[in-house]
C-alpha cells in the first residue's frame, strides 16, 4: 500500500447505537478524552442513531476547532526515520517477515495528542509514536502507540461520551466535574481503567517513554498456531519514570527530542506479550498479568528527526489493521473503529491547504 494513500484501505464498520444521555468527564478523563482520540473511532452506517467515522470526526473539530492540512487527533509532531534489527525471537508467535531477523527501515511520528497543532508542549498530554515498517517482500507494517498502560474505554460509545464531554467549559478552561461522576458512575471500568493510568505517571521526554500497542492482535507462526499478543516499546535502560524538568518553551518536549537524537540515536527494544487463553482480547481497559511471557524481538533505533513534510510521514496513515501476513486483528472492536476514522481524517485533510507545523527541526535550539 502507497504511504500517501492512507484513506485507500476501508474496513468493515460495526453499527453502534448512541445513547440519549451524554456524559462526560474531567481531570485525567477529561485529558484522555482528547489525548487519546485518534486511538479510537466508531464504524457505522450514518443515520439519527448512529456512530460514523464522519460525526466522530465532527466532534473532534468541535472540541480542538477546524485546522486545515492537520490529524484531527495528535495534530503536533515530526517525522522521524531509522531501522529496527529483528533478532529472530519474535519467529516463536509470528511468521511476519519483520519478526524473521535482521534489519529493515522504519520511517514513524512522534506526536502530542490533541486537534490543535500549536498548542504547547505539556507534560500530561498523551504522547504517540507512529510506525510504518518497510518490510523487503513488500508488505509494510504499521503501527501507532500511545504512552499510557490501558486504555480508559472498553466501547465505542464510551470512548463518544467522554469525547461530548471533554470540551473546555467557558470561564474555567475545564469540563463540567458534574459530567464526569456521572461518567464514572455509568462506566466504572473507566473508572479502574483511570487508576491505573494515574499510578504510571508519565516519563521526563519522549526518549525515555514506553509505548503501549494497548489493543490485542493474534499472530500466527509458521506452524499455523495462532497466539495473542499485544506489543510495547520499552527504553533498554528503563527504570522508575523520571521527574520531568521545568518547561523551558512553548515547544520543550519536541525540542529536547532533537537535541537528544543530535547527539545519538536513540532506542527502544520490542517486546511482545503473550497472552492466555483467559487473557482479555477485546477490552483494552484490562492488563494483562504481569507474569505472562514476554519476547524480545528486536531493537528500534530512530537516528534521525525531520520537519514534517510531504515528503515524510506528513500524510501517513498509522492505520492498525495494516497487517503483515503473519498478524491479524483480534476481536477486539476498537480497530476497525481507529481504521474507519483514521481514513476519515485522511480523506479531510487531503483536500485541505497545507501550512507549516510547530516543530522547525532547523530551527530548533541546540
Amino acid at each position: 500500500m502507497n504511504d500517501d494513500v492512507e484513506g485507500s484501505r476501508l474496513p468493515h464498520r460495526p453499527v453502534v447505537n448512541r445513547r440519549s444521555a451524554l456524559l462526560g468527564l474531567t481531570g485525567v478523563a477529561a485529558a484522555s478524552a482528547t489525548s487519546v482520540g485518534a486511538f479510537l473511532y466508531s464504524g457505522g452506517w450514518l443515520s439519527t442513531d448512529e456512530l460514523t467515522p464522519k460525526r466522530i470526526a465532527d466532534r473532534f473539530e468541535q472540541v480542538n476547532g477546524k485546522h486545515d492540512g492537520f490529524r484531527r487527533n495528535h495534530a503536533k509532531g515530526v517525522s522521524v526515520s531509522g531501522f529496527f534489527d529483528s533478532n529472530g525471537s519474535g519467529a516463536a508467535v509470528s511468521r511476519a517477515a519483520v519478526f524473521q531477523g535482521g534489519r529493515i527501515p522504519v520511517t514513524g511520528r512522534f506526536s502530542l495528542s490533541g486537534g490543535m497543532p500549536y498548542a504547547a508542549d505539556a507534560h500530561s498530554t498523551i504522547r504517540g509514536l507512529g510506525l510504518l515498517f518497510h518490510v523487503p517482500n513488500g508488505e509494510q507494517w504499521r503501527t501507532a502507540l500511545i504512552n499510557i498502560p490501558v486504555f480508559p474505554d472498553r466501547s465505542v460509545q464510551g470512548f463518544y461520551e467522554r469525547l461530548l464531554a471533554s470540551k473546555p467549559l467557558p470561564g474555567t478552561g475545564k469540563p463540567d466535574p458534574q459530567k464526569m461522576s456521572g461518567f464514572l458512575a455509568q462506566h466504572p471500568e473507566t473508572a479502574k481503567a483511570m487508576e491505573i493510568i494515574k499510578a504510571n505517571p508519565p516519563t521526563s521526554g519522549f526518549d525515555n517513554s514506553t509505548f503501549n500497542s494497548l489493543n490485542t492482535f493474534l499472530a500466527t507462526n509458521a506452524a499455523d498456531v495462532t497466539t495473542a499478543i499485544r506489543w510495547s516499546l520499552v527504553p533498554p535502560h528503563f527504570a522508575a519514570p523520571m521527574q520531568a524538568a521545568a518547561p523551558a518553551g512553548r515547544d520543550y518536549l519536541f525540542d529536547e527530542l532533537v537535541d537528544k537524537v543530535a547527539e545519538n540515536p536513540l532506542q527502544w527494544r520490542l517486546i511482545l506479550t503473550v497472552g492466555q487463553p483467559h487473557d482479555p482480547t477485546d477490552d483494552p481497559t484490562i492488563p494483562w498479568p504481569g507474569d505472562r511471557q514476554k519476547i524480545d524481538a528486536g531493537m528500534l533505533t530512530i537516528d534521525s528527526v525531520q520537519t514534517e513534510a510531504g515528503s515524510n510521514v506528513r500524510d501517513t496513515n498509522f492505520d492498525p489493521l495494516v497487517l503483515p501476513d503473519g498478524l491479524a486483528a483480534s476481536d477486539d472492536p476498537l480497530l476497525s473503529a481507529r481504521s474507519a476514522v483514521y481514513a476519515q481524517s485522511f480523506t479531510r485533510r487531503a483536500g485541505e491547504p497545507k501550512h507549516p507545523g510547530a516543530i522547525d527541526v532547523a530551527k530548533e535550539p541546540r
